[in-house]
């Protein structure tokens, strides 16, 4: 199969996205992987090549479908959208910056809904300047899935050397998400789980889930939690077919989560598997969003604004999620024809 095609958003400007963004183009080391059209504005790409050093020539145009891939030059469409000469400070979270970042995306949503996209990549986002330059949403996934109009769960996934890290709650406080830890929660993130990693190309995806309580309760002596919540909604799913065993004390999952036993772990809040994957691999991480209508990949890291304009930044996460994006992107064009949502769940049938 030809290839997919990636839209690649050059992440927010006073970060280091577009540094690592005009490395990656300028060898093209990753066209073995995927054609990546650049959506953005050629002047941000412009300075990335300065800061990265490295010499890049791009070619614009209108539309995807007009992109001649033939050619050397790495395509883009040109949104002129950011003048980086107009003063933006760089290193510094700016609302004006991640205003014109959510707008960037929007516009690639909506190419990706058309099927003019096959996937999103996108490089490092400022949370804060998303929000603060009017996309009131607690991160980049809940905008996804409101621009895509998302109905049901959905949900972001970490992914470091082929383990899967998924969550039952994610960008809320620690308070809110324990509100938040509920049988169907489970059951549906264990599902969308499940589901993902079988796009990916895992054809049975083992998953250990962790407890909440400090030593998994001990039996209740420290909460009831995984008795009466998590315990149940881990035999709900593996009766239905998830590979799915636990709840495992969060404090030893991941000794078996990155062994052999296991795929993936579902962990109950953010920092749960966060704080896991960053210290195994905080440069090659790479994170999802899934059970939406189109692909979406990022590094996991974020816009490290202490090294922006230095040309230091790595693109290993980056590279990682290009190629990530790709393989999922890939299985949803082998399965071209059938409903997105039918086979994002595609498990429930077995």
């Amino acid at each position: 199969m030809t290839v997919p095609v990636l839209g690649m958003m050059l992440g927010d400007y006073t970060g280091i996205g577009p540094e690592q963004c005009a490395r990656v183009l300028a060898d093209k080391r990753l066209a073995d992987a995927a054609r990546l059209l650049v959506v953005g504005d050629s002047r941000v790409l412009g300075q990335g090549a300065r800061d990265a050093g490295v010499t890049l020539e791009w070619r614009a145009y209108a539309t995807p479908e007009e992109v001649d891939w033939s050619r050397e030059e790495t395509p883009i469409i040109d949104l002129q959208n950011l003048d980086p000469s107009i003063g933006f400070p760089r290193g510094v979270m700016s609302p004006q910056s991640g205003r014109i970042a959510g707008e960037t995306l929007a516009f690639m949503i909506g190419l990706a809904l058309e099927g003019r996209l096959d996937g999103i990549v996108f490089a490092p986002l400022n949370k804060g300047a998303l929000h603060a330059g009017g996309w009131k949403f607690n991160d980049e996934h809940q905008m996804f899935a409101s621009l895509t109009k998302h109905k049901g769960f959905f949900g972001e996934m970490n992914v470091l050397d082929n383990k899967w890290m998924s969550r039952v709650t994610s960008h809320v406080s620690l308070r809110t998400a324990l509100d938040q830890i509920t049988p169907q929660r489970i059951d549906d993130a264990l599902t969308l789980a499940d589901a993902t990693m079988r796009g990916a190309g895992i054809a049975k995806p083992r998953i250990a889930v962790a407890a909440l309580n400090p030593h998994g309760g001990e039996n209740g002596l420290f909460g009831r939690e995984e008795i009466d919540i998590i315990a149940p909604a881990v035999a709900k799913g593996a009766a239905r077919g998830v590979a799915c065993k636990g709840p495992f004390p969060a404090d030893t999952v991941f000794i078996k989560g990155f062994g052999d036993e296991f795929d993936g772990v579902l962990t109950m809040y953010h920092d749960q598997g966060q704080i896991a994957t960053k210290l195994k691999g905080f440069n090659r991480g790479v994170t999802v969003t899934g059970g939406l209508a189109t692909v979406f990949a990022t590094p996991a890291h974020g816009t490290a604004f202490d090294i922006v304009g230095k040309g230091i930044a790595t693109t290993g996460a980056l590279e990682q999620a290009v190629r990530l994006a790709a393989r999922l992107a890939s299985s949803r064009l082998s399965r071209k024809g059938e409903d997105p949502a039918k086979t994002e769940r595609e498990h429930e049938r077995h």
